[in-house]
C-alpha cells in the first residue's frame, strides 16, 4: 500500500485551464521526492490534491490506500501536511509560539501535549529564540522555519514543500537541506518537495518526477533522470552543473565516474588526478 497515489489525476480550473491532466504519482514511506518543472508545470496543483484542498475533475487520490472523502479529510490533513511556497499564506497568529500551537489545537489535542509538540518543533528549526516574536516582524527565512514548524506539530507522515528553498539566503538553504535530509531516517517521514535548482535535487531527492503543462514527462532516480538531458529539455530544464560538468570531461576522454552532489563530485576528481599521476 502506497502513502500517496494519484490515478489518472486531472483537475480543470475554471476558464478550462488544464492545470494537470492524467498525472499518476506514487509516494512510499520514507521516501525523498522532488517534482521538478517550469512555472506553470502544475506542481503546486498536484500537491493541494495530497491532503483534500483541491478535488480532481477525474481521476483520483489515494491516501494509504482510501481516496479522499468528507469524513476522513481530517485524517488526511493530520497525515499529509502541506507548506506552501509563500509562508504568510499559512502564519496567521499574533506569535510564532501560537502560530506553531494552532494545528495541534485544532486537532483536539490536551494543553500538555500542545505544549509537547510546539517545544519539540521550535527545537527541531532552531527557533526557540523566536517563540514570542510577531511573525510579520520576521525575515523570510525565518518564517519559512515557522510556517514549516506549525506543520511539523501536527507530526505528519507525509510533508509537502512547495519550494521551500525559495527566498533564503546560502546558509538558510544549507540548513533546511540538511534538516530535511534527517527527516525519513530519524522520524521515518515521507518528503515530497518541488525546487527550481536542479543543483540541489541530488543533495535532496532519492527520486524524480518531472513535469510540464499539468503532465508528468517522466520519472526515475536521481541517476536516471540526470542521464535523460532531452528529458529535461523537453521540460525546459537544464542538467544540473555537476553531472553536465563530469559528462562533457567523459566525452573529452577523461576517465572519470560520474557524480551529482559536490561530495561524490569531490571524490571523482580526486581519484581521476590520482590515477594521472
Amino acid at each position: 500500500m502506497h502513502l500517496i497515489e494519484t490515478r489518472e489525476l486531472t483537475h480543470v480550473y475554471r476558464g478550462s485551464v488544464r492545470a494537470l491532466e492524467g498525472v499518476n504519482f506514487i509516494a512510499e514511506r520514507k521516501a525523498r521526492i522532488a517534482v521538478i518543472g517550469p512555472n506553470g508545470a502544475g506542481k503546486s496543483t498536484l500537491f493541494k490534491h495530497f491532503n483534500g484542498i483541491l478535488k480532481p475533475t477525474s481521476g483520483g487520490v489515494l491516501v494509504r490506500g482510501e481516496p479522499i472523502t468528507k469524513d476522513n479529510l481530517r485524517e488526511v490533513r493530520k497525515f499529509v501536511g502541506i507548506v506552501f511556497q509563500n509562508p504568510d499564506d499559512q502564519i496567521i497568529s499574533p506569535t510564532v509560539e501560537q502560530d506553531i500551537a494552532f494545528g495541534p489545537i485544532n486537532l483536539g489535542l490536551d494543553e500538555e501535549t500542545v505544549a509537547h509538540r510546539v517545544e519539540e518543533a521550535l527545537r527541531l528549526l532552531g527557533i526557540e529564540d523566536l517563540r514570542e516574536r510577531a511573525p510579520h516582524h520576521l525575515s523570510g527565512g525565518e518564517k519559512k522555519r515557522v510556517a514549516i514548524a506549525g506543520i511539523l506539530a501536527m507530526e505528519p507522515q507525509v510533508l509537502v514543500l512547495d519550494e521551500p528553498t525559495a527566498g533564503l539566503d546560502p546558509q538558510g538553504v544549507d540548513d533546511l537541506v540538511a534538516f530535511i535530509n534527517r527527516l525519513p531516517e530519524d522520524y521515518g517521514m515521507t518528503v515530497i518537495f518541488s525546487t527550481h535548482h536542479l543543483d540541489l535535487v541530488a543533495e535532496m531527492a532519492d527520486f524524480i518526477y518531472v513535469m510540464d503543462r499539468g503532465k508528468i514527462m517522466g520519472s526515475g532516480t536521481v541517476e536516471e533522470v540526470f542521464a535523460r538531458p532531452e528529458l529535461l529539455t523537453r521540460a525546459k530544464l537544464d542538467v544540473p552543473p555537476i553531472p553536465r560538468l563530469i559528462r562533457s570531461l567523459q566525452e573529452n576522454g577523461v576517465e572519470i565516474e560520474m557524480a551529482y552532489t559536490y561530495k561524490d563530485a569531490e571524490k571523482a576528481f580526486l581519484d581521476a588526478y590520482m590515477r594521472e599521476r
